[in-house]
């Protein structure tokens, strides 16, 4: 075979088919005599079908993942050649680099060897497989994409197959019959035995999973069956105690799981523990849901109960739920420490993609570092109330025990907040607010000595900061709830003092939980689950009441009736309707939590007159406002001011246009154009204008000028 040393000599290739692998393409040799690689070219929106085509090789099944990314933007190579890349991802088999499979090690504190032989027998076990290839995305042609595989063969270092069915030392005998698991099938198969799923109903799922590979087989579903058991016993078995010491076990656990470890910080005299946790999964979740999205923030949680306190970063998934992206377990939350483990994080998310871009960050403690986050993130930062409404509702609720006087002082601190914005003076109602009420001793020693003191900051940031809706606020407080359920368990109160314990749990029994959440979503499979999971959050329950069963009292607003759904003859009362600190009488609502009458009734308030609008648009008509208001002596303040209110408000038009359509292409075609300069005609230091073109254009094919125009440069010469 020829050596080809442009890609313009490679031919472009479009399987017909749905899916297609390397077996269906025709390989050209690209590069030189010294150095050369196998390389296909293919139309860009084709590389999808091609990974899905590779992933399904009947010989070696299995995945592929992003070991490594890089992007540029168009227009930031001045001089380049025809193989340059716009976009460039390596692609590894999910068996591979690294190797779990090979010895083992004496544990720190132990004098005796673990039993490892058997190791690299386990289904789920890295094999080091090599195989390999890299997808340019070519900066002169954007809509082809160069494919150049690097290791075809599903082989280890040393030249052996190393998964699948003819990999004669995968699980024994049976290797013919049966590849190797899938982290998917595996992963599934572990979240439905913490969930404490019957034994019978995971073995029929994995079964399922499994035969997409092998087909049907008495065999396969007899090792199924083992595979299933054993696995189970393991589970059961597996301790959060790798050692007696917190500190070796923990160290411990960070060797075995370095790819679930982002950041590591031990502690010493002038350093805190830092413990920043990332599983795969996570990070891809993040670089998938935060892209030029909002990222949360659930703070401190465990302060009192925990050893260390638990920081979470969050993302919000397709249907608006906080999905939990990375753990941080740290005591300390100053700012250089923050800097270090934050700054790891974005590192790593921008190693996988360059692009990765947050569009807000969400906080819930108005003493969290809000320079740090805007210099890190470079996006505007958002606050929400919802811990707040929380600790008050459930203190009110445990220290007073008249229900009317309960009623009352939620609605007064609403006001207390809600003064920021009124004109009204917040010291002066915060003083009438405990004159009024002194006598509920047991809520003012509170309130005193957990919010008096720092309330002015709260409320301040408050002012300040833009405030979340009651979508991201419930969302917020539906995970901060499962948290506290399963860490929380009156069976593991004697070992909330034991890192490796919080590390255990959050790994194994958190991080199960949440991925069958989505994958029952998004696969449409396990309906219990996937009803549980959208119905975890106020916000999703309230969807499901109807609009006859709320009734609001006409004459005063103080009120409004939600009947049950459940049992039509009980009827909740929501007092103070169309506020945040609206006070529900249901069971959920009692125990400090937003429940859905209080969203369901908030829902209908907002769109009748006579009641005032949730704290989320007061504050975002304060921004406009600002905006908007008019500089006394500075006029080109006034235009700045000016385009970006119209900016903003054209924004918001097209995202609400976008969400009542039904047709994205309505909107697409109404888009105004964006015509290109008549600049970049030259190949030489100049993008070619094709690039702007989208990728089914006609002219995708169009050659490039090569030769440079030096009619400019001989008339400067003649001067």
């Amino acid at each position: 075979m020829d050596i080809v040393e442009s890609v313009r000599k490679i031919p472009l290739q479009d399987p017909p088919e749905e899916e297609f692998c390397a077996s269906d393409l025709t390989w050209t040799k690209f590069g030189n005599a010294e150095h050369h690689d196998e390389v296909a070219l293919i139309p860009y929106d084709r590389v999808d079908a091609f990974i899905i085509g590779e992933c399904s090789n009947v010989e070696c099944p299995t995945r592929f993942h992003i070991e490594r990314g890089r992007k540029r933007t168009i227009g930031s190579l001045k001089e380049y050649k025809d193989d340059e890349y716009l976009e460039y991802r390596l692609y590894w088999c999910s068996f591979g680099p690294e190797n779990y499979g090979e010895g083992g090690g004496i544990l720190p504190s132990r004098r005796y060897r673990l039993n490892t032989r058997n190791r690299a027998a386990r289904p789920q076990s890295m094999r080091g497989c090599t195989c390999h290839f890299v997808v340019k995305r070519l900066y002169a042609r954007p809509s082809l994409a160069l494919i150049i595989y690097n290791e075809r063969r599903h082989i280890n270092k040393s030249g052996f197959i190393c998964h699948g069915p003819l990999d004669r030392d995968a699980i024994g005998p049976g290797a013919k019959k049966i590849p190797y698991i899938c982290n998917e099938i595996q992963q599934q198969t572990m979240s439905m035995i913490y969930l404490g799923i019957p034994e019978e109903n995971i073995l029929e799922k994995h079964i399922e999973g499994i035969q997409r590979y092998c087909g049907s087989d008495a065999k396969v579903s007899s090792l199924a069956s083992q595979y299933v058991h054993k696995l189970g016993m393991i589970i059961k078995r597996s301790t959060h105690e790798l050692d007696l010491d917190d500190q070796a076990s923990i160290r411990m656990w960070i060797e075995r799981n370095r790819k679930s470890v982002f950041f590591h910080q031990d502690t010493s005299e002038s350093d805190p523990f830092i413990l920043g946790i990332q599983t795969e999964w996570q990070l891809q979740q993040m670089i998938r849901f935060g892209h030029r999205s909002v990222v949360a923030a659930d703070s401190t949680f465990g302060v009192k109960r925990l050893k260390y306190p638990l920081f979470t970063l969050l993302v919000f998934d397709s249907r608006q739920h906080a999905l939990p992206v990375a753990w941080v377990i740290t005591r300390s939350f100053a700012k250089p420490d923050v800097s270090k483990w934050l700054k790891a994080l974005m590192d790593r998310a921008r190693s996988v993609e360059p692009g990765w871009k947050v569009s807000g960050f969400l906080i819930d403690d108005a003493a969290a570092e809000i320079d740090l986050l805007r210099d890190i993130f470079g996006c505007p930062v958002l606050f929400s109330l919802w811990r707040v409404r929380r600790s008050w509702l459930r203190n009110i609720v445990k220290k007073c025990s008249n229900i009317e006087i309960q009623r009352e002082i939620f609605k007064r601190l609403g006001t207390v907040v809600y003064s920021i914005w009124g004109g009204i003076n917040a010291s002066l109602a915060l003083e009438q607010f405990m004159l009024d009420f002194v006598d509920q001793t047991a809520f003012m020693e509170y309130f005193k000595a957990s919010w008096l003191p720092k309330l002015e900051m709260w409320l301040s940031t408050m002012k300040i900061f833009p405030l979340a809706s009651q979508e991201a606020s419930g969302a917020l407080e539906a995970y901060h709830v499962k948290l506290k359920a399963k860490l929380f368990d009156d069976s593991h109160l004697g070992a909330l003092q034991r890192v490796d314990w919080l590390v255990h749990k959050l790994t194994t029994e958190l991080h199960s939980s949440c991925w069958l959440d989505r994958y029952a979503d998004e696969s449409d499979s396990f309906q219990n689950v996937k009803e549980k999971y959208i119905a975890s959050t106020s916000w999703h329950r309230a969807l499901q009441i109807p609009d006859y069963a709320v009734t609001l009292d006409d004459k005063n607003h103080h009120f409004a009736k939600v009947v049950s759904q459940k049992d039509s003859s009980l009827i909740h009362l929501v007092w103070n309707p169309g506020s945040e600190f609206a006070f529900c009488d249901c069971s959920w609502s009692m125990q400090g939590n937003l429940c859905k009458h209080v969203v369901k009734v908030n829902m209908i308030c907002e769109n009748l007159k006579g009641y005032q609008p949730s704290m989320s648009f007061r504050s975002f008509e304060e921004v406009l406002m600002d905006l908007w208001k008019k500089p006394v002596d500075d006029s080109f303040a006034l235009d700045l001011s000016l385009a970006w209110t119209h900016q903003m408000l054209d924004q918001i038009q097209k995202l609400v246009e976008l969400n009542n359509s039904t047709d994205i292409g309505t909107v697409v075609d109404n888009m105004p154009l964006k015509w290109v300069s008549k600049k970049g005609r030259t190949y030489i230091g100049k993008p070619s204008s094709s690039l702007t073109l989208p990728h089914g254009s006609s002219n995708t094919k169009s050659v490039v000028v090569h030769k440079k125009n030096r009619k400019r440069k001989r008339l400067s010469r003649l001067r």
